[in-house]
């Protein structure tokens, strides 16, 4: 009924992480070898970047779901706009499934941009020692 709401939350905090990092980070660079011996300077990905990938998982999962609650009728637009909303039976149950099921989205979201940001780190750092061998 209201699951969406979760991941919706914690969308906003890393939106606004991601915009506290940007304004405090200076970008790193990677030299890389290319096709043909020489070498390439690159922008590293930086943490804010990576933080906007998880506020744009969340925002995109949170919309699909909100769409999905608006197509089967539980969200409306007029107050209190969440059906669950008007009758208190219906509330309690609104709550524990945002306990429940929303939090597990949330949680399952952020552990596959943790899984993301190690598989990209991982990248970096093969990228990183395989110039050194180079050298």
């Amino acid at each position: 009924m209201a699951c969406f709401v979760v991941p919706a939350a914690e969308a906003i905090i890393a939106t606004t992480v991601s915009q506290i990092l940007k304004s405090k980070e200076t970008p790193e660079h990677l030299e890389l070898m290319n096709e043909q011996g020489g070498v390439d300077t690159v922008e590293k990905i930086g943490a804010s970047k990576k933080v906007g990938w998880l506020s744009k998982l969340l925002w995109g999962g949170s919309a699909l779901l909100a769409f999905e609650h608006v197509w089967h009728g539980e969200i409306t637009p007029f107050f209190p706009f969440l059906t669950a909303a008007s009758n208190p039976t219906d509330l309690a149950e609104m709550l524990s499934e945002m306990s429940t099921v929303g939090v597990s989205i949330a949680v399952l979201i952020t552990a596959v941009w943790g899984g993301m940001v190690l598989v990209t780190r991982a990248m970096e750092k093969d990228m990183t020692m395989t110039l050194k061998k180079a050298k």
